[in-house]
């Protein structure tokens, strides 16, 4: 791979990072009505009459299982398994192996018991982006652990696919997922007319705060070798105040 093509890659993630990041600073002041405020409280009002606080409670626990699905598991074991990378101990390394399983395993299910309350409870007319875009989360959710399970064994030439395949899905995931929690945020706050800005800030603080770990594992090695003679690697030239600019370029 040529330094060209791992900037590229390193300013594509970086982006889509940012993007996650400044998506939900956007979601929440949307959350402001536009109109009067006479108009925004009589729509919120007539809104919340037709929740139920049953209903009301049923939402509520609909959206904790997909915060701690797919907006906390499923990033953890991102961050987690790409731990791995560094380490060379068996025992480490399979131990972060099953956290990794473990976290994806209890995202897909507390998933599911998510998907089976919204199927027996809700209105599923699929006529809105946010239950559109749950639909295709829950098929590609449950994809992902076929993919995982029927890995190819290191060294094949099908394993740069596989893995390939593994980390978009599973990171494609997490960003959709993420972002369709800040649209079910604001649906709720539309329908019941109870606010989800502290909801909406601390979720945007936990994203703020795994994206940085993120960014900050492909940054941790690099940093460390700074400084660091590595082998045979030539030390390059200082320039002192007594060299001249010459002397130093033919020095280099």
């Amino acid at each position: 791979m040529t330094g060209l093509q791992r900037n590229s890659g390193f300013i594509l993630m970086h982006a889509c990072i940012a993007s996650l990041v400044l998506f939900p600073l956007l979601v929440v002041s949307s959350q402001q009505p536009l109109g009067s405020n006479g108009d925004a409280h009589r729509k919120n009002q007539s809104n919340s009459e037709k929740v139920s606080p049953q209903i009301s409670l049923q939402m509520t626990v609909h959206g904790f299982l997909h915060w701690a699905s797919m907006g906390l598991f499923m990033p953890l074991g991102i961050i987690i398994i790409r731990m791995s990378h560094r380490v060379e101990c068996g025992k480490r390394l399979k131990f972060l192996f099953y956290c990794h399983v473990s976290l994806q395993v209890a995202a897909v299910l507390m998933a599911t018991a998510g998907a089976i309350l919204s199927i027996k409870k809700f209105e599923n007319s699929f006529n809105n982006i946010h239950q559109r875009m749950g639909l295709a989360l829950y098929a590609v959710l449950w994809l992902q652990p076929l993919i995982g399970f029927f890995r190819p064994h290191r060294g094949l030439k099908i394993r740069s696919l596989w893995y390939f395949v593994h980390w978009f899905l599973g990171t494609g995931v997490s960003i959709v997922a993420i972002i369709n929690i800040y649209i079910g945020l604001h649906g709720y706050q539309t329908k019941t007319s109870r606010s989800t800005r502290t909801w909406s800030i601390l979720f945007t603080a936990e994203i703020a705060i795994l994206a940085f770990v993120y960014l900050f594992q492909d940054r941790y090695d690099y940093m460390k070798k700074q400084g660091v003679i590595l082998g045979n690697e030539p030390v390059a030239p200082q320039m002192s105040p007594r060299t001249t600019l010459k002397e130093f370029i033919m020095n280099c």
